[in-house]
């Protein structure tokens, strides 16, 4: 495994942006919480595996920065690697799009992803948001990819 400072990789944000997603089930009833859909994975030019990730905050306060620890598993089911995905600001009420480098990992080497913790979310204002930013998450997949909590 790769040192810390490896596994915390930097958004990569695309110059545009989209208006809310349609989620199925409760979120996209109430609309509270954040959705995380794992949007794409494709070979990256490094030999590594470059996920899109769609992120949606439904709460009703931005967030300064907005970071959650993921597991990435094998085809096997074993752990590979504990990278942090860190999206930075989140305005309430806006969808956003990054995207992230697994360098090494070839992404039909990768058989699910789950978030494991929240590394960081904080309000605009300071507080602390790292409970309603893991007890209202909620994920989904446009991938083969297996991706939840």
């Amino acid at each position: 495994m790769r040192g810390i400072a490896a596994a915390i990789l930097t958004a990569a944000f695309l110059p545009f942006s989209m208006t809310a997603l349609s989620a199925p089930g409760a979120w996209a009833q109430t609309g509270d919480g954040i959705l995380l859909e794992l949007n794409a994975a494709a070979p990256s030019e490094q030999g590594g595996c470059r996920l899109t990730v769609v992120v949606t905050n439904g709460l009703p306060q931005g967030l300064e920065r907005a970071a959650w620890q993921v597991a990435i598993f094998d085809a096997a089911g074993v752990v590979q690697s504990l990278p942090v995905l860190d999206f930075g600001q989140l305005v309430s009420g806006k969808t956003k799009v990054a995207m992230f480098e697994l360098q090494g990992r070839p992404c039909d080497q990768i058989g699910r992803i789950i978030v494991n913790d929240v590394a960081e979310c904080r309000a605009d204002d300071g507080t602390d948001m790292r409970n309603p930013c893991l007890t209202g998450l909620a994920t989904r997949a446009l991938t083969d990819i297996e991706f939840g909590i």
